[in-house]
């Protein structure tokens, strides 16, 4: 393997510049050689900006490349798309690269769950875009639970929302949140987009898989006004909810929504247990994008939680934005991961597609109005 981790993307748009290449500029574990983007035009600016030095339209043609070490999938396809993050994550792992990808890896469970074992028959490290749990107030949080400081876990609570979508003159061009004409009943979208994120910090901090759920999905803004001026009937899940039981007894509520008044990324993060309580909450709110607070028994008030600097991303400066923040956290612990070689593999394809399991009993939940049990012997 090469002093650094060889990395080629696919995908070039806003989430790239954003997050995933700033964050392969800052691992020292890391050097992006290829982007490739059905866009030729758009993977050449990026590639001007961040010093790629291959720049390729065809993603076979990038992984058939023998010095790339990582794959990145950083595309928006959908489910319909020749070029989503299922396919592409199976070609890279076909290829024998290991594999980021962005969530979901793909929209049936079972399939994340195939993924995921290829990579591992190929001793293959995976890693998905769950940014959040990535924050250094969520990775301290995390900390603090495993050292007992809740003591036994009794109850999450967890919220991801914000108003990016409260107004019906959104979306304008984001097609993919506009059904097909012919969609008759409401079309998963904010549960799985926003929801995801939530929902693998829920198994991460009670450390128990879920076993059965109830949820709802519903549809606040039906109207919204598409790139021509027309109104066009979006009948997504713009806002749900859901409860659910863990197999170690403790429970969970859910909530997530594009169109709850907040600041953006609007996430929060609460875990009880029989001896202390955390809340974490990651709202950019006049320059603070994070805080975490803790509270005991015998002192139920509230207090900061100081976050030390260990848990922050290599290059990190006093008021950097989130997105990069966060991310740097995820590509350097993904690099960290590949090149220590051992067991390490947090929030990989096996934790996405838990959490996919979920996703997909909650919206059947949703249509058939009752409790759902996930059976755990279908993975």
């Amino acid at each position: 393997m090469a002093e650094k981790l060889r990395v080629g993307i696919i995908g070039a748009g806003r989430w790239a510049a954003s997050a995933h290449l700033p964050g392969y500029d800052r691992s020292p574990l890391a050097e992006t050689v290829a982007i490739c983007d059905r866009d030729l035009d758009l993977a050449k600016k990026r590639a001007a900006e961040f010093n790629i030095p291959h720049v390729y339209t065809d993603y076979q043609e990038m992984l058939a490349r023998e010095d790339i070490d990582v794959v990145d999938v950083c595309t928006r396809g959908g489910p319909n798309d020749p070029h989503n993050h299922e396919v592409l994550a199976f070609a890279a792992l076909e290829a024998g690269r290991h594999c980021l990808c962005e969530k979901p890896v793909a929209h049936d469970y079972k399939r994340t769950w195939e993924a995921h074992r290829l990579a591992e028959s190929k001793n293959l490290k995976t890693k998905v875009g769950l940014t959040f749990r990535y924050a250094p107030a969520m990775q301290y949080m995390h900390e603090m639970i495993q050292e007992g400081f809740i003591g036994t876990p009794f109850i999450f609570n967890g919220y991801e929302q914000n108003s990016q979508f409260i107004s019906p003159d959104e979306p304008l061009t984001k097609r993919d949140l506009i059904p097909p004409t012919d969609q008759k009943d409401i079309k998963v979208s904010s549960l799985e987009g926003y929801g995801a994120p939530i929902i693998d910090l829920s198994l991460w901090f009670m450390n128990s898989d879920l076993v059965s759920v109830v949820g709802l999905l519903k549809n606040f803004v039906p109207y919204r006004t598409d790139i021509d001026g027309t109104k066009v009937r979006t009948n997504i899940d713009d806002g749900d909810i859901y409860i659910g039981e863990y197999a170690n007894g403790a429970m969970c509520s859910i909530q997530s929504s594009y169109v709850t008044v907040g600041g953006y990324p609007g996430l929060e993060a609460r875990a009880y247990g029989s001896n202390g309580a955390l809340i974490c909450r990651l709202v950019d709110e006049f320059g603070v994008r994070q805080t975490l607070h803790k509270a005991k028994p015998d002192a139920v008030e509230f207090v900061p939680v100081e976050i030390p600097d260990r848990f922050f991303p290599p290059g990190y400066k006093p008021g950097e934005p989130w997105p990069s923040m966060f991310y740097a956290n995820l590509v350097h612990n993904f690099m960290e991961e590949i090149v220590s070689g051992g067991d390490e593999n947090q929030g990989n394809f096996a934790q996405s597609a838990r959490v996919q399991h979920i996703i997909n009993a909650v919206e059947q939940s949703h249509r058939e109005r009752r409790w759902v049990d996930l059976a755990m012997d279908a993975v």
